[in-house]
């Protein structure tokens, strides 16, 4: 009875080998780590608009031009800046007189109207010199320049006397300054440079507004102290019978009978531009005088324009 149930014991047991030796064995898979994911690109930022920026860093621009002093002549009533080296007495703001000169130490009165700053520097160094100072360094600078001034007549809107920012104004600017021209204006501005001291009295300058305005003309036209710019009223010239617009007209200088009738609308349905006369004074008399269209207008002419035949 044992026998038999060691025998079947044994060969439970030789099964249970054999099973276990056919069956795979398996092995748990080895943890992977997570795949890295690459950093997601994020694009860059794109503004609705862009403010321009100017090239380079601002300028900053003074409200009044400055003012050249190369070559400027000193006059009464500038307030001089002098500089001497090292000696602080004399150096200081001097006041040059009606007269023309200036009080200093040592110097007493002083004559610099008349001079350039540079021949300014040296008289005052040389008289320095001469029984005061070794060797004196004089500058000479104009610390303010007497109140120039510009007369602007006629028809601009602001007429009257106009102080200059510096020593010059362009004419362009003097205009400006008074304002502009009015509508009654002429297309013509008068510029009258007073004479200077023993000099001829020039004559007059005569500029075209309109070309002055556009850059055409009147570029090299510097105003200074004392000059006078006159805008007179503009000269008129009549149209009337047969036109579309008959009227009163600012006369061009070199205004022709056809131009005239080219502002005033050109000619009526029924209006002709044959045998056309021109009302016009004549010693002392307004006498009709036949014209052609390339005749030229002169100031209150009125133009007559006739019906033409059917």
């Amino acid at each position: 009875m044992r026998t038999k149930t060691f025998a079947s014991l044994t060969l439970f047991l030789a099964l249970t080998g054999a099973l276990h030796a056919q069956a795979p064995q398996t092995r748990p898979a080895p943890t992977q780590p997570p795949p890295v994911q690459p950093p997601s690109v994020v694009p860059p930022f794109t503004p609705d608009f862009e403010i321009p920026k100017p090239d380079g860093a601002p300028a900053l621009r003074p409200a009044t031009p400055p003012v050249l002093t190369e070559g400027y002549v000193i006059g009464p009533e500038d307030n001089l800046s002098i500089i001497v080296t090292d000696e602080a007495v004399l150096t200081g703001k001097y006041r040059v007189d009606t007269d023309g000169t200036i009080s200093m130490p040592y110097l007493s009165r002083v004559v610099l109207a008349g001079l350039s700053l540079a021949e300014a520097q040296v008289k005052v160094a040389s008289l320095l010199k001469a029984g005061f100072l070794r060797n004196p360094q004089v500058r000479i600078e104009v610390d303010q320049f007497k109140a120039r001034s510009v007369i602007v007549s006629g028809e601009v809107r602001t007429p009257g006397k106009l102080t200059l920012p510096g020593t010059t104004i362009s004419l362009l600017e003097a205009l400006a300054m008074a304002g502009s021209p009015t509508i009654n204006a002429s297309n013509e501005v008068i510029v009258i440079h007073p004479p200077k001291p023993g000099e001829v009295s020039p004559e007059p300058i005569t500029i075209n507004r309109r070309e002055l305005e556009l850059g055409r003309a009147g570029r090299d036209i510097t105003l200074q102290d004392g000059d006078i710019v006159n805008v007179p009223v503009a000269k008129r010239f009549y149209i009337s019978g047969f036109v579309k617009n008959p009227g009163s007209y600012v006369l061009d200088t070199g205004t022709t009978v056809s131009q005239a009738i080219i502002l005033a609308g050109g000619l009526s349905e029924r209006g002709t531009d044959r045998r056309i006369k021109v009302s016009r004074e004549v010693s002392g008399r307004t006498v009709d005088v036949s014209v052609d269209l390339d005749d030229k207008l002169k100031p209150n002419d009125e133009i007559k324009i006739r019906s033409r035949f059917f």
